[in-house]
């Protein structure tokens, strides 16, 4: 992989972690377009993976401060909890990253239709929260739970797991910056946590990737994974996920048709 395919992969994986639009389905399309298969590297998909986690610490950095202060503060009060729920919400994806890990990757490079499919099923998705979507409440611990459980389906390729989680928590009736910020938030827990165990387990080897190459997808996948983050937070908020949908209706036709 050179540094330019680095840099396309790395902008993908950015803006498609956080718009509603399938950052595995859209890196699938990219290694067939770009013929590129070194994305496989499981370094690689690391690096990118810390790029966009960064990214959404420093979008947050203020709303994480608050919750780790509440957190050490050893008490039960509103920080305490949001970060329970939090928790609560990784529990589905937990299970499915134990028990069915390989059943999952089976799912990835099976070809473009399902990809297509679960574009096709995000616009649907996205297209119902843009117009029901108008709760006022809080998010619950109940619909963290089932909010945790939209994320774990998810994670087929094609399905956007941002676009899924909000779509899903705007459903409930939750607020739209509530459900922004939570889904934003409750990813930082798995992908850590998927990174952890990677690097522990001995998993990532020495990569055949330069490392100019994982240098410019890392800052290609921060940039792009940090302006994402603060667009569709303002989305969320006007109400133009319907916009999304059309796109992700778009790009799953051509999908299958490919």
């Amino acid at each position: 992989m050179g540094w330019l395919e680095a840099l396309i992969l790395g902008i993908i994986q950015g803006l498609t972690e956080f718009l509603p639009v399938s950052s595995s389905g859209h890196l699938e399309i990219g290694k067939r377009l770009l013929g590129v298969e070194a994305t496989d590297d499981l370094l690689f998909t690391v690096v990118v993976h810390g790029a966009t986690v960064l990214s959404t610490i420093v979008v947050f950095r203020k709303e994480i401060f608050r919750l780790l202060k509440g957190l050490f503060g050893f008490e039960m009060n509103a920080e305490t909890i949001y970060v329970f729920k939090l928790l609560v919400s990784t529990i589905p994806i937990l299970v499915v990253g134990v028990f069915f890990k390989d059943e999952v990757e089976g799912f990835f490079g099976s070809g473009l239709t399902l990809v297509g499919c679960m574009l096709l099923l995000t616009a649907a998705l996205l297209t119902l929260a843009n117009y029901l979507g108008n709760g006022k409440r809080e998010i619950s611990f109940r619909d963290a739970f089932v909010i945790g459980l939209a994320q774990s389906v998810a994670v087929l390729p094609g399905l956007s797991r941002s676009g899924t989680t909000i779509a899903t928590g705007l459903l409930l009736g939750n607020k739209k910056e509530s459900v922004a910020q939570f889904s934003f938030l409750m990813v930082l827990i798995p992908i850590l946590g998927e990174n952890i165990l990677s690097l522990a387990s001995g998993e990532v080897t020495a990569s055949s990737i330069p490392f100019t190459s994982l240098l410019v997808g890392f800052l290609a996948a921060f940039v792009s994974g940090w302006a994402a983050c603060k667009f569709m937070l303002r989305i969320v908020k006007g109400k133009k996920l319907v916009y999304f949908a059309v796109y992700c209706l778009i790009a799953g036709l051509l999908a299958i048709f490919l």
